[in-house]
């Protein structure tokens, strides 16, 4: 199989039947993400322990890409401390934006390397890091996720 045809079958397959999709109760961290210049509109919650990354969802709709992207990268943040996870969302950034292209790298995103692709495409790139930037976003200034109870 070519390895472009295995990355769009990634991609769907987080896009019709995603592992993280849905809301969480009494999460720590809540931040509504919004790109809108398609209409993608996600919302991600955390549960924290410490420094660590217990549990994260997410809900909202938008493309199959920006959908995909999202529900990836909850895969890889689960279990992460926090600092990682803001590494891995740099590092997620820099692949879309054409910046890091050295494969050591873009193997520590796992199956979001899926997206590498999106770099050629500059009208998905807001698509494919609204997951990424929310989560990094609600980690670096947590004052802006307070859940609503």
């Amino acid at each position: 199989m070519e390895l472009k045809q295995l990355y769009r079958e990634i991609v769907n397959e987080h896009n019709l039947h995603p592992v993280h999709k849905g809301k969480m109760e009494n999460a720590d961290l809540v931040l509504r993400g919004v790109n809108p210049s398609c209409g993608d509109d996600i919302t991600l919650y955390l549960k924290l322990e410490g420094e660590a990354i217990s549990e994260a969802s997410y809900d909202g709709s938008g493309c199959a890409i920006s959908q995909a992207s999202v529900d990836m990268m909850v895969d890889q943040i689960i279990g992460k401390k926090k600092d990682e996870a803001i590494k891995l969302a740099e590092t997620f950034m820099g692949m879309i934006k054409g910046e890091i292209t050295d494969e050591e790298s873009i193997e520590a995103l796992d199956e979001a390397a899926a997206l590498q692709d999106v770099a050629h495409m500059p009208a998905r790139v807001k698509c494919a890091v609204l997951g990424w930037h929310t989560m990094q976003e609600m980690l670096e200034h947590p004052e802006k996720a307070v859940p609503e109870n």
